[in-house]
């Protein structure tokens, strides 16, 4: 970084191109290198070679989209990954609201960003000895690690999938680097989405009793979304409505359920989407409601709907606060993609927090608020014929299986639901895909439930729905 200090807040006011100037103005020569370092990949290699400068640098940039006076977040993602955070305010950001934003935005990848962390780790003397021990292979030029990494890619002998040329150089020299290489290992296996159909069948088994015969879990598995991955990058995360029934007519109010509410709403913001959030909604409502968000013109901008149910249920259904059962099927179908153009090819996720029945699994002291219902069904396959479109990109999340009640405290809110935000926060971070995500809730319920297996007889704290 130049001598100077970043100028005074009066001149973050100014053009765009203004901004960037003065953006220039504090990066040195060896910010410049870091950031054509990071752009490799997204910015044509010549580009990069003949940039002596950062604004040759965002000229590229704003070349190839990657910049704009709208959407400046890749070149602020830069200057947070190279240090210069100070410089974010020119960008109208802040170190936190860039942490904030790199879990869903980020574009540097976690192969760059692997690469970057390793040369900062090796100093000169490690330097010296990567060179002694690579010989006649390097060239006869003055090298930094930055380009020594960036050479040995560029000759193929290291990528994003093959860094064993890299580890046995580390192991030699600083073997303490082989933690940053096996943390990229397992970052970049969480990265990856993964088709619900190549899932393992055991992430449907509770315990040791199986839950589902292997038939209905491979039907399970191919009435989820069929895409592989989805795009994540439009301008906008999309929007995620909850629905939080607490008072009815005749049913018991749902202590509890405001904690629910309250962690969603969090959670969903904190993640990038637009939140609307609706109380005791009666059955009306609830098609306003519908009605209001599929012809939403937001979702063409938007990379995917979140859908949250929290009330009394039972099997393929949820009551809306006037006690009106409404299918499950029946509020998704709203959504299609003949339906909903605007959601098309996008992943549409649903999460009911709602019994789905009259039985209980864990024998505890518990009161069920679901009704007995007249029939209950025998198979899996029952509830997703019934509840699922016929249609790919939906995603429907219960809190428990078809038949039974589902637990909430009716201090802290409900077994799942609270689970399901605190797996969403620790496991976005980490790339996990959202099947892996509900995986972890589901063992999570299990286990709840099974240390509350011997509270019978202490004071009620959990109930039905």
């Amino acid at each position: 970084m130049s001598s100077q200090g970043p100028h005074s807040d009066k001149n973050c006011k100014g053009t765009f191109r203004e901004k960037l100037l003065i953006i220039c103005s504090n990066l040195g020569v060896e910010d410049v290198e870091h950031l054509k370092f990071l752009c490799i990949g997204l910015v044509p290699n010549k580009n990069l070679e003949k940039s002596s400068s950062a604004s040759d640098v965002f000229e590229h940039l704003l070349a190839e989209d990657l910049l704009s006076e709208n959407d400046p977040f890749f070149l602020a993602e830069l200057l947070y990954i190279i240090g210069q955070k100070k410089l974010l305010q020119y960008l109208n950001y802040t170190k936190e609201k860039v942490e904030h934003l790199l879990p869903t935005q980020r574009r540097v990848s976690l192969f760059r960003n692997l690469l970057y962390e390793l040369s900062a780790d090796i100093d000169k003397e490690k330097l010296k000895d990567m060179i002694f021990l690579l010989g006649d292979s390097l060239p006869k030029t003055e090298m930094t690690s930055l380009g020594l990494l960036a050479f040995l890619e560029k000759q193929d002998k290291i990528d994003e999938n093959n860094l064993k040329y890299l580890e046995d150089l580390c192991k030699t020299v600083v073997p303490k680097l082989l933690r940053n290489i096996e943390k990229y290992k397992r970052e970049k296996a969480t990265q990856i989405v993964v088709s619900p159909a190549d899932k393992e069948a055991e992430s449907l088994y509770q315990g040791e009793e199986e839950l589902f015969s292997q038939t209905e879990v491979k039907r399970f598995l191919e009435a989820l979304p069929g895409a592989a991955v989805y795009r994540m990058n439009r301008k906008h995360r999309g929007h995620c409505v909850i629905v939080n029934n607490h008072s009815f007519t005749s049913l018991r109010d749902r202590r509890g359920t405001c904690k629910d509410a309250e962690i969603l709403k969090c959670v969903f913001t904190w993640l990038g989407f637009t939140v609307c959030k609706y109380d005791n909604v009666t059955k009306g409502r609830m098609e306003e409601v519908l009605q209001e968000q599929k012809c939403n013109p937001d979702h063409v901008n938007g990379d995917c709907f979140v859908f949250c149910i929290l009330t009394h249920g039972k099997f393929g259904a949820v009551y809306s606060s006037d006690e009106a059962l409404i299918p499950i099927r029946e509020i998704m179908s709203h959504f299609t993609a003949r339906q909903c153009p605007g959601l098309a090819d996008k992943p549409k996720l649903f999460f009911i927090q709602a019994c789905q029945g009259d039985e209980i699994q864990p024998s505890v002291s518990i009161e069920a608020d679901a009704l007995n219902p007249e029939q209950q069904p025998t198979s899996l396959q029952g509830i997703l014929q019934d509840s699922i479109p016929v249609e790919a990109d939906f995603l429907l999340g219960l809190a428990t299986v078809p038949g039974y009640v589902s637990f909430r405290d009716v201090q802290e809110g409900s077994w799942y639901i609270q689970s399901l935000c605190n797996h969403l926060k620790t496991l976005v971070p980490s790339h996990e895909d959202i099947l892996s995500i509900l995986t972890a809730v589901n063992n999570d319920v299990v286990e709840i439930s099974g240390k509350d297996n011997g509270n019978q007889g202490q004071e009620e704290n959990s109930v039905g729905c």
